[in-house]
């Protein structure tokens, strides 16, 4: 049986439990690379599978979760590392006598990709390419991808794997508070990965049963395909001076087994569990079925990115596809596409979203343009800088090709066609990277103006995509608006917006061809636009600022019924007179005025150019720090809090603080203000060779005024409170990912009391808790970055 016919059995599935506990109890010292101690101590390795499976496991993770050139000593072949994990975890299976499936583990690299972090999409892509090839050859029956927090990392690792093999695969993220580090939900993350097309979806890690429960429904309601549920043994604790995870074998079967009644498919334990947490688990579930689902996914068009899900479809609002980046008739715009510059395509995009677009169509199309240059570019600067998904618009596979690998979700491609050859170059492409396209009913040179013609067109379109397993989730119909002005009958538009309505197909059209060569083309547009939605149509390429259309849009998301008792409706239109627009109109972009703004919206490209002015207006530099660039800082730390800022937002504004701040150190040490940084000296506990959110923390604590000392990670407790002597440092700042490193930063707490320094201590990390903190007499405890940066300021004044 393969892993595929198991999955559409009606039998839950079980997946082992935690490695790393295992591994330290058969003699895996502290401070060694799992990796490392796995690939020298194959038998142990084989002797935890085997104890896994006699509990009843039906597939055992490779010891691979950090098998990427990322994580891997220097010297590490990591194909031959990867294949051969794999091919002792089916050592395993054949030692236990039965049949039982191996998961190629594959977990985060820890790093991000640019510009959170330092790595280009491709090297990410490659990395995991390269350790899912050795997975495959080892003979895995499939590619678990888990324990991940950035969407774009998760797509990353989907995308290698299709490269690397044909092997199904699991795709599993964390969430916290029903959010994963860098701001996407589970419906967000769950859509992004049906586009991508993968076999099951799930969730592990950082939760306890209880707490993972309502993710785990959140998954349900959304996948059409198998949901896996992977909690932790609860929370953890520390007694007696040892972290523990409080479920026990018995407690943990009984509350992770009710995830079968809800419908998830593959069960397991993540940290804190083993073989008997595990041996529990099969004996509660037997004889348990989870019925084969058929599937509760919308017939929309689902666009994404890592914070905002856009759904395009028959029962979803009219979505709005902003025009405007698109040289055609823009002289500025094209004249800096052929500089190579973005200022107006950046402006245009702030003003779009603020106008009530949901996604941006981005063209760089110009003479003297390279777009296979531009269009990435400008797609990553975009990605970067805005909470919308994209539709990449180019008559260039190429463009579109390079283009796609910095998408930051599910990004939507303008257009196929039936133009020879063009769905079999661009098809390709959209299903390798979960891209969403707009099908254009264009078969040769000439316009179909009839709808007759037009829905012909169309459903041999449909069947060519049949033939290429291209599901209708992801094709969105231009039903062709043509210019009344050349004698084009608008109603053939309108009849075809019926025909894909009753075929529950989603719908655009370029609302201004309609009006083209007329006066008054805004009344055109918006009456069309009415006439249009009553026929189906779903959404449309158009100005968002336009306002007789911007009201249309409102009225209809009141009078069919995508607004609620009216009540966005009421707010932004109780003092209305005709034709000035909504009053109070939803923000979704801001475009900053002056440096303060800048920091807020995380606008590196113009902070410098605002303070500038300010300064050849007379602005004093130390009270910009002060009066303008501090109270912007702490707002982007406010909003973090509330939840309406990501890390996303978090690291580009913290980026572009730090920007500014450089901009002006030269003139605060020249005008004597320059004054005395308390220090702060960050590290990873001994053992721990995490340090993302150490990075973090350090980032946002030297935007705040603080000069940071990065000990590093896997730092012994001598060599940090060294450091921290050495630096003059006031504070020691502790970050620790595994439960199992968590009790050195007591060390570190004893050693300084101990020498009596007049140094305090603050933790934090994923497993790290308020009450842990204060059980080994830490002086502070912070939940994230902007809880650091509040708990050290706190410090310093005491």
């Amino acid at each position: 049986m393969t892993f595929k016919q198991a999955l559409a059995r009606e039998q839950p599935l079980l997946l082992d439990g935690a490695t790393g506990t295992m591994l330290q109890a058969s003699g895996m010292p502290a401070g060694i690379s799992p990796e490392q101690f796995c690939g020298d101590n194959p038998d142990i390795v084989r002797g935890i599978h085997r104890k896994y499976l006699d509990s009843g496991a039906d597939i055992i993770t490779s010891c691979t979760f950090g098998g990427t050139v990322f994580k891997l000593p220097g010297n590490t072949d990591v194909f031959a590392f990867n294949k051969r994990m794999v091919e002792v975890a089916k050592a395993a299976c054949r030692d236990a006598g039965r049949p039982a499936f191996v998961a190629g583990n594959v977990g985060p690299t820890g790093r991000f990709v640019k510009p959170l972090g330092d790595l280009e999409p491709d090297d990410l892509i490659a990395a995991f390419f390269a350790q899912i090839q050795g997975l495959a050859a080892g003979g895995a029956d499939v590619i678990f991808i888990e324990t991940q927090f950035d969407l774009v990392e998760a797509r990353a690792a989907v995308i290698a794997a299709r490269r690397a093999c044909s092997l199904p695969i699991l795709v599993s993220m964390t969430f916290e508070q029903g959010i994963s580090l860098t701001g996407s939900t589970p419906t967000i993350f769950a859509e992004t990965m049906l586009n991508l097309g993968v076999d099951a979806i799930g969730t592990n890690c950082s939760l306890g049963p209880d707490q993972m429960a309502p993710t785990v429904r959140e998954l349900l309601s959304v996948c059409n395909c198998p949901v896996m549920a992977e909690p932790n043994a609860g929370m953890p604790e520390l007694r007696d001076g040892v972290t523990v995870f409080p479920l026990g074998p018995e407690e943990f079967a009984q509350k992770a087994a009710a995830f079968v009644a809800l419908g998830a498919r593959i069960l397991g334990g993540c940290c804190g569990t083993g073989p008997a947490h595990l041996a529990m688990l099969a004996q509660a579930v037997r004889g348990q079925s989870t019925p084969v689902r058929q599937g509760s996914r919308s017939g929309a068009v689902n666009l994404t990115n890592r914070s905002r899900l856009v759904r395009i479809g028959v029962d979803e609002p009219l979505v709005i596809i902003g025009e405007r980046i698109n040289p055609t008739g823009k002289k500025k715009l094209t004249r800096e596409f052929q500089e190579g510059r973005f200022d107006l395509a950046l402006h245009l995009a702030d003003q779009q979203l603020d106008s009530g677009a949901c996604v941006l169509d981005v063209n760089v199309g110009a003479p003297l343009v390279d777009e296979v240059l531009l269009l990435p570019e400008l797609t990553r600067l975009l990605s970067a800088r805005l909470q919308a998904p994209l539709c990449l618009d180019s008559s260039s596979v190429e463009a579109i090709s390079a283009a796609l690998p910095w998408c930051t979700g599910s990004f939507l491609i303008n257009s196929i066609s039936g133009e020879a050859h063009r769905m079999e170059k661009l098809w390709p492409l959209c299903r390798e990277y979960g891209a969403p396209f707009i099908l254009l009913p264009l078969q040769g040179a000439v316009l179909p103006e009839k709808a007759t013609e037009r829905i012909r067109i169309v459903e041999n379109l449909l069947l060519e995509a049949e033939r290429l397993h291209i599901s209708r989730s992801m094709i969105v119909v231009d039903i062709l608006a043509l210019a009344i002005s050349s004698g084009s009958d608008g109603t053939q538009c309108l009849e075809m917006a019926r025909w894909c309505r009753r075929q529950n197909l989603a719908t655009t059209l370029g609302l201004s061809n309609i009006s083209f060569g007329l006066p008054a083309r805004e009344l055109l547009n918006a009456t069309f636009l009415s006439a249009a939605v009553g026929a189906g149509l779903t959404s449309c390429i158009a100005d968002p600022s336009a306002v007789r259309c911007h009201e249309v849009a409102d009225a209809l998301r009141v009078l069919c019924r995508h607004d609620p008792h009216a009540e966005t409706f009421i707010a932004s239109y109780a003092d209305w007179k005709p034709s000035t627009g909504g009053m109070t109109r939803e923000t979704r972009g801001e475009t900053a005025k002056n440096a303060g703004e800048a920091v807020l919206t995380g606008d590196r490209e113009t902070v410098t150019a605002f303070l500038d002015a300010e300064l050849a207006g007379g602005a004093d530099p130390f009270t910009l720090v002060r009066d303008v660039l501090i109270p912007a800082i702490t707002e982007v730390g406010a909003r973090y809090e509330r939840r309406e800022y990501f890390l996303p937002q978090l690291i580009r504004s913290a980026e572009t603080m730090q920007t500014a701040f450089a901009h002006l150190k030269p003139l605060l040490a020249k005008d004597g203000e320059a004054q005395q940084r308390p220090v702060v000296v960050m590290a990873t506990v001994e053992g721990d060779i995490h340090d993302i959110g150490k990075n973090i923390v350090s980032l946002l604590l030297g935007n705040y005024g603080f000069d940071v000392i990065d000990a590093g990670k896997d730092m012994p407790v001598e060599s940090i409170v060294s450091c921290a002597v050495s630096h003059g440092a006031c504070v020691i700042g502790l970050s620790a990912l595994m439960t199992t490193t968590m009790i050195k930063m007591e060390d570190t707490v004893r050693l300084v009391k101990d020498k009596n320094l007049p140094i305090r201590v603050m933790v934090g990390g994923a497993a790290v808790t308020q009450a842990f903190a204060e059980a080994i007499g830490a002086d502070g405890y912070a939940a994230d970055a902007v809880g650091a940066v509040r708990v050290a300021r706190d410090m310093v004044a005491g």
